[in-house]
């Protein structure tokens, strides 16, 4: 059954409830209409100040639990409350509550006191290896959207009117970044770095970039060699596509496979509609 559903779902697949961890946007709520879809047990943990309520909705009140962001010992209680066998994550948390509004019990305290380094990459590591020492499998955040990833070549109409050599250009250095874990998205024009995604994410970067008013923009997401894909799947989306578009960048070009394209005929559609040319690469 696991592979009908998804090719990132465990073949041992057990049928135990499926605990989607939920942060803020339209990715966690198309992953839970797809786990229902497939009829799967589907539980929900939020984020109190993140999570939309058009994700927690979709299950009966005794299948949600909310905490606050930084609550970990809650986090792995409300996953055992829920009965959970399998957890995903999904959806971005506000980059800012790292240093504002966040709310650390002790067992984040004590992750948080042992790292060295504390960035995405370690933090949500550590978390995931602290639900997987309590007997919960967590899922590649690919799992239920193998539909929504990106594909080679051309995903949008026409021809391409990027030059390959600009877009690999953009490719070395996105991937560059990537393995020092500053971000996994660059934009580049004619052999120039014209901006690179840090902490503050994506649609910041673009609109940066979007200041030099030039043409010839090329919008390059990588993922790193050695990605994690249980918490860190980089997202392109409507949203995204809209930024874009405003800031004048007229190419996006996004690695097969690793990049989540959410709702991807929407998104597609619309760059058609913008004259925004999509191009996947391996």
């Amino acid at each position: 059954m696991s592979a009908t559903v998804s090719s990132y779902l465990p073949e041992d697949y057990d049928g135990r409830p499926i605990g989607l961890i939920a942060g803020k946007g339209r990715y966690p709520e198309l992953v839970a209409e797809r786990i229902l879809a497939a009829k799967l047990p589907l539980r929900i943990v939020s984020f109190a100040d993140e999570t939309s309520t058009d994700c927690t909705q979709k299950v009966p009140d005794h299948a949600h639990r909310q905490i606050k962001v930084g609550q970990l010992g809650k986090l792995l209680k409300s996953l055992r409350t829920l009965d959970c066998g399998y957890a995903l994550m999904a959806g971005q948390i506000t980059p800012r509550r790292l240093f504002h509004g966040l709310h650390p019990d002790l067992k984040a305290l004590a992750i948080l006191n042992r790292l060295k380094i504390r960035n995405a990459e370690t933090i949500f590591g550590a978390i995931s290896e602290e639900i997987e020492a309590i007997g919960i499998h967590q899922l590649d955040a690919r799992c239920f959207l193998d539909d929504q990833l990106a594909h080679a070549g051309l995903m949008t109409s026409g021809r391409l009117t990027a030059k390959i050599p600009d877009i690999e250009h953009g490719i070395r250095s996105a991937r560059g970044i990537a393995e020092l874990d500053i971000g996994q998205g660059v934009v580049v024009r004619k052999g120039t770095v014209i901006a690179v995604e840090a902490y503050e994410g994506t649609d910041p970067m673009l609109k940066r970039a979007g200041e030099f008013k030039t043409d010839g923009l090329i919008f390059v997401k990588t993922v790193k060699a050695r990605q994690d894909y249980r918490f860190d799947v980089p997202v392109f989306g409507l949203r995204t596509l809209q930024t874009m578009q405003a800031a004048g960048i007229q190419t996006a070009a996004l690695q097969v496979g690793g990049v989540l394209m959410i709702d991807k005929a929407a998104v597609l559609q619309e760059a058609i509609k913008n004259k925004i040319e999509i191009f996947g690469y391996t």
